[in-house]
Protein backbone atom coordinates (compact mmCIF):
# COMPACT_ATOMS: atom_id res chain seq x y z
CA UNK A 1 0.00 0.00 0.00
CA UNK A 2 2.80 2.40 0.96
CA UNK A 3 4.58 1.62 -2.33
CA UNK A 4 1.41 2.31 -4.31
CA UNK A 5 0.85 5.57 -2.47
CA UNK A 6 4.44 6.61 -3.10
CA UNK A 7 4.12 5.86 -6.80
CA UNK A 8 0.84 7.75 -6.97
CA UNK A 9 2.38 10.73 -5.21
CA UNK A 10 5.39 10.63 -7.53
CA UNK A 11 3.10 10.50 -10.56
CA UNK A 12 1.17 13.47 -9.24
CA UNK A 13 4.36 15.42 -8.72
CA UNK A 14 5.58 14.53 -12.20
CA UNK A 15 2.29 15.78 -13.55
CA UNK A 16 2.93 19.12 -11.92
CA UNK A 17 6.39 19.44 -13.50
CA UNK A 18 6.15 21.30 -16.81
CA UNK A 19 7.30 19.48 -19.92
CA UNK A 20 10.83 20.23 -21.00
CA UNK A 21 10.98 23.36 -23.10
CA UNK A 22 12.38 23.09 -26.61
CA UNK A 23 15.75 24.73 -27.04
CA UNK A 24 15.61 28.23 -28.53
CA UNK A 25 17.73 30.03 -31.09
CA UNK A 26 17.53 33.82 -31.34
CA UNK A 27 18.04 35.24 -34.81
CA UNK A 28 18.39 38.87 -35.86
CA UNK A 29 17.10 38.75 -39.41
CA UNK A 30 15.68 40.28 -42.54
CA UNK A 31 12.00 39.55 -43.18
CA UNK A 32 12.64 36.69 -45.62
CA UNK A 33 13.89 34.55 -42.72
CA UNK A 34 10.63 34.90 -40.79
CA UNK A 35 8.75 32.64 -43.21
CA UNK A 36 7.51 29.51 -41.37
CA UNK A 37 8.11 27.51 -44.57
CA UNK A 38 11.82 28.26 -44.08
CA UNK A 39 12.06 27.81 -40.31
CA UNK A 40 9.85 24.78 -39.64
CA UNK A 41 12.09 22.09 -41.21
CA UNK A 42 15.03 23.24 -39.07
CA UNK A 43 12.90 23.52 -35.94
CA UNK A 44 11.55 20.00 -36.38
CA UNK A 45 14.93 18.48 -37.25
CA UNK A 46 16.61 19.96 -34.18
CA UNK A 47 13.64 20.17 -31.78
CA UNK A 48 14.25 23.88 -31.43
CA UNK A 49 12.26 27.08 -31.60
CA UNK A 50 13.74 29.87 -33.70
CA UNK A 51 12.87 33.30 -32.33
CA UNK A 52 13.31 36.02 -34.92
CA UNK A 53 13.50 39.79 -34.81
CA UNK A 54 13.32 41.66 -38.10
CA UNK A 55 15.31 44.79 -38.84
CA UNK A 56 16.04 46.95 -41.88
CA UNK A 57 19.45 48.42 -42.59
CA UNK A 58 22.81 47.54 -41.06
CA UNK A 59 22.82 50.59 -38.78
CA UNK A 60 19.56 49.42 -37.17
CA UNK A 61 20.90 45.90 -36.70
CA UNK A 62 24.10 47.07 -35.08
CA UNK A 63 22.12 49.37 -32.79
CA UNK A 64 20.06 46.39 -31.61
CA UNK A 65 23.25 44.47 -30.84
CA UNK A 66 24.71 47.47 -29.04
CA UNK A 67 21.65 47.62 -26.80
CA UNK A 68 21.61 43.86 -26.16
CA UNK A 69 23.47 41.71 -23.68
CA UNK A 70 26.01 39.05 -24.71
CA UNK A 71 24.10 35.88 -25.48
CA UNK A 72 20.83 37.61 -26.41
CA UNK A 73 21.40 36.81 -30.09
CA UNK A 74 22.87 33.75 -31.76
CA UNK A 75 22.85 34.46 -35.50
CA UNK A 76 22.53 37.57 -37.64
CA UNK A 77 21.73 38.34 -41.26
CA UNK A 78 23.61 41.33 -42.65
CA UNK A 79 24.59 43.01 -45.91
CA UNK A 80 27.67 41.18 -47.16
CA UNK A 81 29.50 44.47 -47.68
CA UNK A 82 28.93 45.33 -43.99
CA UNK A 83 30.35 42.15 -42.43
CA UNK A 84 33.74 43.79 -41.78
CA UNK A 85 31.99 46.71 -40.10
CA UNK A 86 30.21 44.34 -37.69
CA UNK A 87 33.44 42.44 -37.03
CA UNK A 88 35.31 45.67 -36.33
CA UNK A 89 32.73 46.53 -33.67
CA UNK A 90 33.00 43.07 -32.12
CA UNK A 91 29.54 41.77 -32.99
CA UNK A 92 30.36 38.69 -35.08
CA UNK A 93 32.29 35.58 -34.07
CA UNK A 94 34.56 33.67 -36.47
CA UNK A 95 33.08 30.53 -37.96
CA UNK A 96 34.98 27.27 -37.38
CA UNK A 97 37.24 26.33 -40.29
CA UNK A 98 35.35 24.27 -42.82
CA UNK A 99 32.02 24.67 -41.04
CA UNK A 100 30.26 25.86 -44.19
CA UNK A 101 31.25 24.91 -47.72
CA UNK A 102 30.92 27.33 -50.63
CA UNK A 103 32.12 24.83 -53.23
CA UNK A 104 28.75 24.85 -55.01
CA UNK A 105 28.30 28.62 -54.89
CA UNK A 106 28.13 31.02 -57.79
CA UNK A 107 31.81 32.10 -57.67
CA UNK A 108 30.99 35.82 -57.92
CA UNK A 109 28.97 35.78 -54.70
CA UNK A 110 31.32 33.87 -52.43
CA UNK A 111 32.64 37.36 -51.57
CA UNK A 112 35.48 36.08 -49.41
CA UNK A 113 36.98 39.57 -49.24
CA UNK A 114 33.82 40.82 -47.53
CA UNK A 115 32.87 37.78 -45.42
CA UNK A 116 36.40 37.31 -44.04
CA UNK A 117 38.63 39.56 -41.97
CA UNK A 118 42.33 38.90 -41.40
CA UNK A 119 42.03 35.38 -42.79
CA UNK A 120 39.08 34.40 -40.58
CA UNK A 121 35.60 33.78 -41.98
CA UNK A 122 32.85 35.53 -40.04
CA UNK A 123 29.87 35.08 -42.35
CA UNK A 124 28.78 33.33 -45.52
CA UNK A 125 26.70 34.67 -48.40
CA UNK A 126 23.21 33.18 -48.46
CA UNK A 127 21.17 35.14 -51.02
CA UNK A 128 21.70 37.79 -53.67
CA UNK A 129 19.93 39.81 -56.30
CA UNK A 130 19.94 43.14 -58.05
CA UNK A 131 18.88 46.73 -57.57
CA UNK A 132 17.98 47.71 -61.07
CA UNK A 133 14.82 48.58 -63.03
CA UNK A 134 11.45 47.01 -62.26
CA UNK A 135 8.45 47.80 -64.41
CA UNK A 136 5.02 46.84 -65.67
CA UNK A 137 5.58 45.46 -69.15
CA UNK A 138 1.90 45.95 -70.03
CA UNK A 139 2.39 49.70 -69.71
CA UNK A 140 6.07 50.14 -70.51
CA UNK A 141 7.99 49.25 -73.66
CA UNK A 142 10.51 46.66 -72.41
CA UNK A 143 13.04 47.96 -74.96
CA UNK A 144 12.98 51.31 -73.16
CA UNK A 145 14.18 49.55 -70.02
CA UNK A 146 17.39 48.50 -71.73
CA UNK A 147 18.97 51.83 -70.80
CA UNK A 148 18.93 53.91 -67.64
CA UNK A 149 18.87 56.98 -69.88
CA UNK A 150 15.15 56.35 -70.45
CA UNK A 151 14.45 57.65 -66.96
CA UNK A 152 15.68 61.09 -67.99
CA UNK A 153 14.08 61.06 -71.45
CA UNK A 154 10.76 62.55 -70.38
CA UNK A 155 8.74 59.65 -71.78
CA UNK A 156 7.81 58.27 -68.38
CA UNK A 157 7.67 61.46 -66.32
CA UNK A 158 5.19 61.11 -63.47
CA UNK A 159 5.15 57.33 -63.84
CA UNK A 160 8.41 56.60 -62.02
CA UNK A 161 9.00 55.63 -58.40
CA UNK A 162 12.38 55.87 -56.69
CA UNK A 163 13.28 53.30 -54.05
CA UNK A 164 14.10 55.23 -50.89
CA UNK A 165 17.55 53.85 -50.14
CA UNK A 166 20.43 56.13 -51.01
CA UNK A 167 23.18 53.57 -51.60
CA UNK A 168 21.71 51.55 -54.49
CA UNK A 169 19.95 54.48 -56.17
CA UNK A 170 23.02 56.72 -56.05
CA UNK A 171 24.96 53.75 -57.39
CA UNK A 172 22.53 53.44 -60.32
CA UNK A 173 22.63 57.17 -61.02
CA UNK A 174 26.40 56.86 -61.00
CA UNK A 175 26.27 54.02 -63.53
CA UNK A 176 24.05 56.19 -65.73
CA UNK A 177 26.79 58.83 -65.57
CA UNK A 178 29.52 56.30 -66.34
CA UNK A 179 30.87 56.19 -62.77
CA UNK A 180 31.58 52.80 -61.21
CA UNK A 181 30.33 52.24 -57.66
CA UNK A 182 33.92 51.75 -56.46
CA UNK A 183 34.69 55.31 -57.61
CA UNK A 184 31.82 57.04 -55.84
CA UNK A 185 33.82 59.30 -53.56
CA UNK A 186 32.74 62.68 -52.21
CA UNK A 187 34.07 64.48 -55.31
CA UNK A 188 32.22 62.19 -57.73
CA UNK A 189 28.97 62.80 -55.88
CA UNK A 190 28.77 66.35 -57.17
CA UNK A 191 28.43 64.93 -60.68
CA UNK A 192 25.33 63.07 -59.48
CA UNK A 193 23.54 66.07 -58.01
CA UNK A 194 21.99 67.38 -61.22
CA UNK A 195 20.81 64.00 -62.62
CA UNK A 196 19.48 63.01 -59.18
CA UNK A 197 17.41 66.19 -58.94
CA UNK A 198 16.12 65.66 -62.47
CA UNK A 199 15.19 62.09 -61.59
CA UNK A 200 13.23 63.34 -58.58
CA UNK A 201 11.42 65.86 -60.79
CA UNK A 202 10.45 63.11 -63.22
CA UNK A 203 9.22 60.81 -60.46
CA UNK A 204 5.85 60.49 -58.81
CA UNK A 205 7.18 59.27 -55.50
CA UNK A 206 10.20 58.26 -53.44
CA UNK A 207 9.14 55.42 -51.17
CA UNK A 208 10.16 52.39 -49.13
CA UNK A 209 9.94 48.76 -50.20
CA UNK A 210 6.29 48.19 -49.33
CA UNK A 211 5.04 51.48 -50.76
CA UNK A 212 7.12 51.04 -53.92
CA UNK A 213 5.89 47.51 -54.44
CA UNK A 214 2.29 48.58 -53.84
CA UNK A 215 2.56 51.49 -56.27
CA UNK A 216 3.93 49.25 -59.01
CA UNK A 217 1.37 46.51 -58.34
CA UNK A 218 -1.62 48.88 -58.30
CA UNK A 219 -0.56 50.89 -61.35
CA UNK A 220 0.19 54.13 -59.50
CA UNK A 221 3.61 53.97 -61.19
CA UNK A 222 4.93 51.92 -64.09
CA UNK A 223 8.69 52.02 -63.45
CA UNK A 224 10.74 51.67 -60.26
CA UNK A 225 14.42 52.53 -60.11
CA UNK A 226 16.10 50.44 -57.45
CA UNK A 227 13.70 47.53 -57.83
CA UNK A 228 14.47 44.05 -59.08
CA UNK A 229 13.49 40.41 -58.74
CA UNK A 230 13.25 40.81 -54.96
CA UNK A 231 10.30 43.15 -55.48
CA UNK A 232 8.44 41.68 -58.47
CA UNK A 233 9.00 37.91 -58.21
CA UNK A 234 6.82 37.44 -55.14
CA UNK A 235 3.94 39.10 -57.07
CA UNK A 236 4.47 37.18 -60.29
CA UNK A 237 1.61 34.73 -59.77
CA UNK A 238 -0.80 37.62 -59.18
CA UNK A 239 0.51 39.90 -61.92
CA UNK A 240 2.89 38.33 -64.46
CA UNK A 241 3.24 41.73 -66.18
CA UNK A 242 5.51 42.91 -63.37
CA UNK A 243 9.04 42.39 -64.61
CA UNK A 244 12.63 43.55 -64.19
CA UNK A 245 15.84 43.76 -66.15
CA UNK A 246 19.43 44.92 -65.96
CA UNK A 247 20.04 47.77 -68.44
CA UNK A 248 23.16 48.07 -70.58
CA UNK A 249 24.81 50.40 -68.05
CA UNK A 250 24.58 47.65 -65.43
CA UNK A 251 22.88 47.13 -62.09
CA UNK A 252 23.85 46.87 -58.46
CA UNK A 253 24.43 43.50 -56.84
CA UNK A 254 23.05 43.12 -53.35
CA UNK A 255 24.16 40.16 -51.29
CA UNK A 256 23.18 39.19 -47.79
CA UNK A 257 25.27 37.07 -45.46
CA UNK A 258 24.60 35.16 -42.28
CA UNK A 259 26.99 34.90 -39.37
CA UNK A 260 27.24 33.87 -35.73
CA UNK A 261 26.88 36.61 -33.13
CA UNK A 262 29.77 37.10 -30.72
CA UNK A 263 28.82 35.95 -27.22
CA UNK A 264 26.28 33.31 -28.25
CA UNK A 265 25.85 30.55 -25.69
CA UNK A 266 24.76 28.13 -28.42
CA UNK A 267 27.55 28.11 -31.01
CA UNK A 268 26.90 24.53 -32.16
CA UNK A 269 23.21 25.22 -32.78
CA UNK A 270 24.04 28.53 -34.47
CA UNK A 271 26.39 26.72 -36.86
CA UNK A 272 23.73 24.11 -37.59
CA UNK A 273 21.28 26.87 -38.49
CA UNK A 274 23.82 28.48 -40.83
CA UNK A 275 24.46 25.08 -42.42
CA UNK A 276 20.74 24.60 -42.97
CA UNK A 277 20.23 28.06 -44.47
CA UNK A 278 23.09 27.46 -46.92
CA UNK A 279 22.03 23.88 -47.80
CA UNK A 280 20.18 23.26 -51.09
CA UNK A 281 16.84 22.84 -49.29
CA UNK A 282 17.31 25.90 -47.09
CA UNK A 283 18.51 27.95 -50.04
CA UNK A 284 15.48 27.06 -52.17
CA UNK A 285 13.10 27.97 -49.36
CA UNK A 286 14.95 31.21 -48.66
CA UNK A 287 15.04 32.12 -52.35
CA UNK A 288 11.25 31.91 -52.59
CA UNK A 289 10.37 33.35 -49.19
CA UNK A 290 6.95 34.94 -48.85
CA UNK A 291 8.55 38.29 -47.98
CA UNK A 292 10.77 38.63 -51.03
CA UNK A 293 12.51 36.39 -53.53
CA UNK A 294 16.16 36.40 -54.48
CA UNK A 295 18.82 34.21 -56.02
CA UNK A 296 20.25 31.46 -53.80
CA UNK A 297 24.01 31.74 -53.44
CA UNK A 298 24.29 27.95 -53.63
CA UNK A 299 23.81 26.72 -57.21
CA UNK A 300 22.80 23.29 -55.88
CA UNK A 301 19.49 24.89 -54.82
CA UNK A 302 18.49 24.67 -58.48
CA UNK A 303 17.64 21.01 -57.94
CA UNK A 304 15.10 22.03 -55.26
CA UNK A 305 13.47 24.82 -57.28
CA UNK A 306 10.75 24.30 -59.86
CA UNK A 307 11.28 25.31 -63.47
CA UNK A 308 8.72 28.11 -63.03
CA UNK A 309 10.57 29.43 -59.97
CA UNK A 310 13.87 29.39 -61.81
CA UNK A 311 12.29 31.19 -64.76
CA UNK A 312 11.03 33.99 -62.49
CA UNK A 313 14.48 34.28 -60.92
CA UNK A 314 16.14 34.32 -64.38
CA UNK A 315 18.30 31.35 -63.41
CA UNK A 316 19.74 30.92 -66.90
CA UNK A 317 20.68 34.62 -67.16
CA UNK A 318 22.83 34.78 -64.05
CA UNK A 319 26.19 34.48 -65.79
CA UNK A 320 25.41 37.57 -67.89
CA UNK A 321 23.79 39.49 -65.02
CA UNK A 322 26.63 38.83 -62.60
CA UNK A 323 29.16 39.94 -65.23
CA UNK A 324 27.38 43.29 -65.59
CA UNK A 325 26.54 43.97 -61.95
CA UNK A 326 28.61 45.99 -59.51
CA UNK A 327 28.65 45.74 -55.73
CA UNK A 328 27.07 48.37 -53.53
CA UNK A 329 29.23 51.40 -52.79
CA UNK A 330 31.20 50.94 -49.58
CA UNK A 331 31.73 54.57 -48.57
CA UNK A 332 34.06 55.82 -45.87
CA UNK A 333 32.53 58.00 -43.17
CA UNK A 334 33.07 61.25 -45.10
CA UNK A 335 31.59 59.89 -48.32
CA UNK A 336 28.68 58.24 -46.52
CA UNK A 337 27.83 61.54 -44.85
CA UNK A 338 28.02 63.33 -48.20
CA UNK A 339 25.76 60.69 -49.77
CA UNK A 340 23.15 61.08 -47.07
CA UNK A 341 23.29 64.87 -47.36
CA UNK A 342 22.76 64.66 -51.12
CA UNK A 343 19.87 62.25 -50.63
CA UNK A 344 18.26 64.53 -48.08
CA UNK A 345 18.61 67.46 -50.46
CA UNK A 346 16.84 65.40 -53.12
CA UNK A 347 14.01 64.43 -50.78
CA UNK A 348 13.48 68.06 -49.81
CA UNK A 349 13.72 69.36 -53.35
Amino acid sequence: MTFKRTCAAAALLLGLVPAAQAEELNALIWCDHADPELLEPFEKAHDVRVNVKEYEGTAAGLTILQQSRPGDWDVMVIDAVDVARAVEQGYLAPLPDGAVSTADYFPQVVLADHNSVDGKTYAVTEKFGYNTLAYNKAKVDPKDMESLATLWSGKYDGRIAVYDYYLPVLGLVGLAEGIDTANLDAAALEKLRDPLMKLKAASKQVSDVVASQTALATGEVDVLIGGGEWLTAVLHSENPDLDWTIPKEGGLLWAQSIGMVEGTQKPELAIEFIKYITSPEGQARLATSSCYWGMPANKAAGDALSEDEKAVLRWSDQADYLARAQLYPVPDAQTDSAMQDLWTDMLQN
